[in-house]
């Protein structure tokens, strides 16, 4: 079915202008686009080996592409996450062939907050009705390795590329993506129009709308 739609599409590309010949490198924020396509429409995913073709079809092979994301050491749904991360990695025409790298979630303090209202730190509390009497220490959960992954990736390859594909719209790459430019690479992003730092935006060579193509690569 995915070859099909593949093909279907294949003479249908939309014009982005005029892709860099040169080795890309995709670098993939899973929850960053996991989050952002409902975006789209309610019920919406997309397809990742749909989605690579696509791209490929655009702007050439993919010298290599790399997925990160984080989990939840207690969460059931974990056997299905592992089941797809299996099938990422795999090689087409069954998958993707996508690296991928997973992380644990990282807990932070999370008992008090600043409140912009009154400008006081103010205590946290669970209000939970589940919740046993008593006081427990409230944390937050973040992929802060996620994003130290994907700069660790563009900064080691880096002689090794020529054009860094980004799938992320987190503004604390920025600096790494600063670097990247700096150093001769051109950077591109193949984003969804939602949650996308305008910092990021600005120093793409070229972005790739994943909205335009969105009902191509859908599942």
């Amino acid at each position: 079915m995915r070859n099909r739609i593949a093909e279907r599409y294949a003479d249908e590309v939309p014009d982005y202008g005029t892709a860099d010949e040169g080795k890309r490198l995709w670098l993939i924020d899973g929850a960053y686009l996991f989050s952002t396509q409902s975006s789209v429409g309610q019920g919406y995913n997309f397809d990742y080996l749909l989605l690579k073709t696509r791209l490929e079809q655009m702007v050439g092979p993919l010298w290599r592409a790399y997925y990160l994301n984080a989990l939840q050491p207690d969460s059931d749904r974990n056997d299905g996450m592992q089941r797809f991360h299996s099938w990422l990695q795999s090689a087409p025409p069954s998958g993707p062939k996508i690296i991928t790298k997973l992380y644990n979630l990282r807990d932070s303090d999370a008992s008090h907050a600043y409140c912009h209202g009154c400008a006081a730190t103010v205590q946290l509390e669970c209000l939970s009705p589940t919740c046993s009497s008593g006081v427990y220490p409230l944390t937050r959960r973040s992929q802060k390795g996620v994003d130290v992954g994907l700069a660790t990736l563009a900064l080691t390859h880096l002689d090794s590329y020529d054009i860094l594909m980004l799938s992320s719209g987190d503004g604390d790459l920025l600096d790494a993506v600063k670097f990247v430019s700096d150093s001769g690479k051109e950077i591109e992003l193949a984003v969804f129009r939602a949650g996308v730092a305008t910092e990021l935006q600005s120093w793409a060579d070229r972005i790739y709308w994943i909205d335009d193509f969105a009902h191509e690569i859908a599942r």
